[in-house]
């Protein structure tokens, strides 16, 4: 599997081995945030990729 960053003002390109993608929002939790996955995924270990610039409202 290959993951390229589309976003030319970032710069980024990653190539990343791994068995299955989900694509899914990033959620507030708390004073953080969090991203759901599949619950057979429990043990797994993941990469998170940004795509895309995080929302400057949230900034502290």
């Amino acid at each position: 599997m290959y993951i390229q960053n589309i976003y030319p003002n970032m710069g980024e390109y990653f190539e990343i081995d791994g068995q299955e993608v989900i694509v899914r929002e990033v959620k507030p939790f708390g004073n953080s945030a969090h991203v759901t996955v599949p619950k057979r995924w429990r043990g797994a270990d993941v990469k998170v990729v940004r795509t895309s610039p995080p929302d400057p409202q949230d900034d502290p």
